[in-house]
């Protein structure tokens, strides 16, 4: 199974940029062990429009052009489903054992996922009840990939 994060904006250079490359580069390491066929990152421009429901309109389709058939859709959305990092481990762990092609991990702009990606979503998650700029969902979603791969592989990495 190869995992995808679709992200409305880029990282810039810096310290997020470079802890989001270190936990995907740390995956790929123990994920082709584990039946990965790796993790990219495919960042989607944020959009220009003047209001919000086109800018979320605009931003879905976008999204939706990234996810190739034959996928699962994982929202990232603050309206999610909070889970602890094993269960999210054993999720990875379950498509990736029932054959699924492809995990498209959804991250959007400043006014959210659009409601249509977020019905098509087979697991929406949130990192807790606040609030978080992308950039930062992203290095967290990367970190719990990592972990993920880690609980998966039963490397001391992740100690419950």
């Amino acid at each position: 199974m190869r995992l995808v994060v679709v992200s409305i904006g880029r990282l810039k250079q810096g310290p997020e940029q470079e802890l989001a490359e270190r936990y995907r580069e740390r995956f790929e390491d123990i994920g082709r062990k584990l039946g990965f066929r790796g993790l990219a990152i495919q960042e989607i421009p944020e959009s220009r429009a003047r209001d919000a429901a086109t800018r979320i309109s605009e931003e879905a389709a976008a999204i939706a052009a990234a996810i190739p058939e034959k996928s699962v859709l994982v929202a990232l959305d603050e309206h999610g489903k909070g889970i602890d990092s094993a269960t999210f481990a054993r999720q990875l762990g379950d498509w990736r054992d029932q054959g699924i092609a492809n995990t498209i991990f959804a991250i959007g702009g400043a006014d959210g996922l659009s409601p249509d990606l977020q019905r098509k979503a087979k697991l929406r998650i949130a990192f807790g009840s606040a609030t978080w700029p992308h950039q930062m969902v992203r290095v967290m979603l990367l970190e719990q990939i990592y972990r993920a791969a880690t609980i998966l592989a039963g490397h001391p990495y992740h100690r419950a």
